[in-house]
């Protein structure tokens, strides 16, 4: 059986683009040769050849902040965050396919709104059952419980709080199969105001979640918007920061310190879309507007700088919400170079070569290099000149994961 070539195409190798045309071979799962430009592959016997036209061949892009089982997405609108059980699963499933038909081949899950729901999906996915990205899939978010909830999500009791309930959640988790936990150390002024500034762990409770997470192979995320909850995450060595709103001087040194280790992903499209949406006149936002429009100026100071001090920030917009829905996650992007500067090819390089490495897999992960896995979107248009054609899914001529397409070229064409 031969392999597959791009011929005539642009390359966006994940890191920056290469002058003029060139062509990429894949032979099963993996790219094989990557030619110079001006120049193409050596073709064989049972090849199939793929004539880009000029257009852009890049890594599949990584959503760093996915929310499968939030309900809305761009095929479905859905008012609230609640669903039947059986409705929850199979809109899970129908946001992992809709990720990938937008040029998502892998996700970093934020949390669920099911204690196994991402787990099962990603058997599904990864044995070939139904679409998806590859997903590194999380349970539910642990915040401290109210009176009456329960959040184990095993089958033992985990109502308190204290370092032993961190570390049966931790436990519980890793023993279903999730590979991230994520936890709410702070609260949330879109939600309830001055909620931000509120810690809702000690410090002993996070780091004690941190040494099972150790134990037990699995990492840790968290949302932090306080500066004493970054700090806090930190000192438990959390692996993935996600908002970090209101970092003070203290906590930027403290990230800076571990810029190797961690990984930041503001979620500037929720903002954007609060700021955008127009909600119907019996539901007020005027408080969320409020919170996001604070949000927005302090976070378009603080990207940058954190940007200069070399810490690895990606595109993960906690998309899902009514107004903001599974499927427009590519629009982050536009929005690291509208509001924080960012070129579109140090956009793109966050969400395919910073992506790969968030999942664990930079050695063969969100490149367009000879031995890296083959998951790869052929796209009309440059995204270096206009990062916003991602935004676009007929622009996705094709779609590749794991060399296998799941769009293919010669079928969008007709």
């Amino acid at each position: 059986m031969g392999g597959i070539i791009f011929d005539n195409v642009r390359i966006f190798d994940g890191a920056r683009s290469h002058p003029g045309v060139g062509a990429v071979r894949v032979e099963g799962n993996r790219i094989t040769e990557v030619s110079a430009p001006g120049q193409t592959v050596e073709r064989k016997e049972g090849d199939r050849v793929i004539n880009g036209h000029g257009g852009t061949l890049m890594p599949g892009l990584v959503e760093a902040h996915a929310h499968l089982s939030w309900p809305s997405s761009v095929e479905r609108f859905v008012p609230g965050m609640a669903l039947p059980p059986e409705d929850l699963v199979l809109t899970t499933a129908r946001n992992a396919r809709i990720l990938l038909d937008h040029g998502f081949t892998s996700a970093y899950s934020a949390g669920a709104l099911s204690k196994t729901v991402e787990v099962v999906l990603n058997s599904f996915i990864t044995s070939g059952g139904m679409p998806g990205p590859r997903l590194v899939a999380s349970s539910i978010e642990r915040s401290p419980p109210q009176e009456g909830e329960e959040l184990d999500p095993g089958q033992t009791a985990d109502h308190g709080s204290g370092p032993d309930a961190m570390r049966a959640f931790v436990r519980q988790c890793a023993t279903l199969g999730a590979k991230s936990v994520k936890f709410l150390l702070s609260g949330e002024d879109a939600l309830m105001p001055g909620a931000s500034q509120q810690l809702l762990y000690t410090q002993e409770e996070a780091s004690a979640a941190g040494e099972q997470a150790r134990e037990s192979g699995v990492w840790l995320a968290c949302h932090a918007q306080a500066a004493e909850a970054i700090k806090m995450a930190l000192r438990a060595n959390f692996r993935v920061l996600y908002h970090c709103t209101y970092a003070d001087e203290e906590a930027l040194d403290m990230l800076e310190a571990r810029r190797d280790e961690i990984y930041i992903a503001p979620a500037i499209g929720i903002i954007q879309a609060t700021l955008d949406a127009a909600p119907p006149p019996h539901f007020d936002m005027s408080h969320m507007k409020r919170s996001a429009a604070e949000v927005l100026e302090l976070q378009k100071k603080l990207i940058p700088e954190l940007k200069r001090r070399g810490l690895k920030i990606l595109p993960g917009g906690d998309y899902g919400f009514p107004f903001n829905p599974n499927g427009r996650n590519a629009r982050d992007l536009e929005l690291f170079v509208q509001h924080f500067g960012y070129s579109p090819e140090e956009a793109l390089s966050a969400a395919t070569l910073l992506g790969g490495e968030l999942m664990g897999m930079g050695d063969k992960l969100g490149q367009v290099r000879p031995g890296f896995l083959a998951d790869l979107l052929l796209l009309d248009g440059n995204p270096v000149e206009d990062v916003t054609v991602l935004q676009d899914r007929s622009h996705l001529r094709a779609i590749m994961k794991d060399g296998r397409f799941h769009k293919d070229p010669a079928l969008a064409a007709l």
